[in-house]
């Protein structure tokens, strides 16, 4: 779900580039700890993986701490907060309650919600929360959700009327929209329909039926035995990530879990013990933009560019963690990735580089992100120092660092935050000068110009974006509300993206 800076590693980034080989069957361990280690080193990765194959488990291994107050270090065994990928086991719930008659994949969800709002629940189906295409506004895309409201507990009743019930962006099913109010709303669903508590369906349907005994419903004030803190990392070091209560990712990504007891999931996931063939089919079909019930159904290219693995996969991230599951069905390849440090970016291509090994192909070694040299430098001179040194860095070292676009993305948005508008307004324009072809560039410097007050250069930036990505609905929803008639107010809200 979602719901990330470093400090300067210029040195590490330089001795940790080699010229992997591919390994060999008898290798193939020591070469996935080597990867994971060259991550892990250059901080991109602090938490607990699992590597397997047809055969069984072939890493299985946690590398930093789960507590860095108390130094306690991270192991196998360690229970870290899964998020989105929570959403997974929510569709399964779903789906066996439609086995067993309960619900219909095509019931409204008003009929399955009676209290929910008539006029636009009446218009949206159960396969639609499953597969984002509701309509139906997601509560974490409230540009105050995170400052305002995200500290403080709600009952589920309540959490629904207040911010899982807006009017809806579009017509439900022909759109897809990433939505954590459509999956807020199937827990609520879940626990009308077996009277039960969502935390108690889930444990009695899936984590008890498949000994996932160290997965559950994360309460803050529970004392669990090695559950991991959540950290992000500053120029100056890890620091707590900030609180967030449980009520709130609810049954879009409030669970905990292990790596041992995600490895169950995935191999109960070719079997039919959970639910009939027929179903789980459902489940692992794509819908628009290739999302399934719960799942992404996509490939992902390994290392050598040019070999394309098909798998189901889902990231997770919420403060202070990261996650990524991908399966390989035709291989029966799993990789699970737990990180504790919000480092969800470097997420996707370790796991690429990882499944790499497993095919024979050479792995990337991990490159440091350009943002993680240059965030140290921006409270040290004004921001064209930083824009110069990023100049220099691009000219003399482009193989040493990663330049790829969200890397000045990101640190726009951290002076976005911390108020520094026009900096961050300078780091968007030369993000548009390096990549004037990505869409997503544009919509950053629009949000940048909004929230200085400019709105004519908001207009012609959100233009630019939609007109390079027609599928960029921040862009879209917000060039609307700023071309709407007088009086319609324009949004201020910071996306991140």
């Amino acid at each position: 779900m979602t719901w990330n800076p470093l400090r300067l590693l210029g040195v590490l980034a330089v001795a940790l580039l080699f010229v992997p080989v591919a390994a060999s069957a008898a290798t193939k361990p020591q070469e996935l700890d080597r990867l994971l280690t060259q991550y892990h080193q250059l901080r991109m990765f602090n938490g607990a993986a699992l590597v397997a194959n047809e055969k069984g488990v072939i890493l299985k291994k946690a590398y930093g701490s789960a507590n860095f107050e108390w130094n306690v270090p991270n192991t196998p065994d360690t229970k870290f907060r899964i998020a989105s990928v929570t959403k997974q086991f929510t569709a399964m719930v779903i789906l066996q309650l439609v086995a067993e008659g309960k619900l219909k994949l095509d019931d409204t969800l008003v009929s399955a919600l009676p209290d929910y709002r008539k006029d636009t629940g009446s218009r949206v189906t159960l396969a639609q929360l499953l597969n984002h295409t509701s309509g139906i506004p997601s509560y974490t895309g409230h540009p105050d959700f995170f400052a305002k409201v995200s500290r403080n507990p709600y009952s589920v009743a309540d959490f629904v009327k207040q911010f899982a019930s807006g009017d809806l962006e579009f017509e439900p099913g022909s759109k897809f929209a990433y939505n954590n109010s459509g999956y807020f709303l199937l827990g609520a669903i879940i626990e009308r329909a077996t009277g039960k508590t969502y935390a108690q369906a889930v444990q009695e349907r899936i984590f008890t039926p498949l000994g996932m005994k160290d997965s559950g419903y994360d309460v803050y004030a529970t004392v669990l035995p090695k559950r991991a803190s959540g950290y992000e990392l500053e120029p100056k070091g890890y620091v707590n990530a900030p609180y967030l209560d449980m009520s709130l990712p609810y049954a879009a990504g409030a669970l905990y879990s292990t790596v041992e007891d995600l490895y169950r999931w995935d191999r109960a996931l070719y079997e039919n013990t959970l639910l009939p063939e027929a179903l789980k089919q459902k489940m692992f079909t794509p819908g628009l933009e290739n999302y399934g019930f719960g799942v992404f159904i996509e490939p992902l290219k390994l290392d050598d560019g040019k070999t394309e693995l098909a798998t189901i996969h889902h990231s997770g991230g919420i403060n202070g963690f990261s996650t990524r599951i991908y399966r390989a069905p035709a291989t029966r390849e799993v990789v699970i990735l737990l990180d504790n440090t919000s480092r969800g970016d470097a997420l996707k291509p370790l796991a690429a580089g990882l499944f790499s090994v497993l095919h024979g192909i050479p792995p990337k070694a991990p490159r440091l992100g350009v943002r993680e040299v240059l965030v140290s430098a921006l409270d040290k001179g004004p921001i064209a120092d930083t824009i110069a040194r990023y100049r220099e860095l691009k000219a003399t070292k482009a193989d040493a660092y990663d330049f790829s676009a969200d890397q000045l993305n990101s640190l726009g948005y951290r002076l976005l935050r911390n108020g520094r508008t026009a900096d961050a307004l300078e780091i968007f324009k030369l993000n548009v000068e390096m990549f004037p072809k990505v869409g997503n560039v544009y919509d950053s410097l629009a949000e940048a110009y909004l929230a200085q007050g400019d709105k004519a250069q908001a207009r012609v930036n959100y233009r630019k974006a939609v007109e390079l990505d027609p599928a960029n609905k921040n862009a879209a929803s917000a060039l609307q509300k700023l071309e709407a008639p007088a009086g319609a107010p324009a949004s201020k809200a910071v996306h991140q993206g």
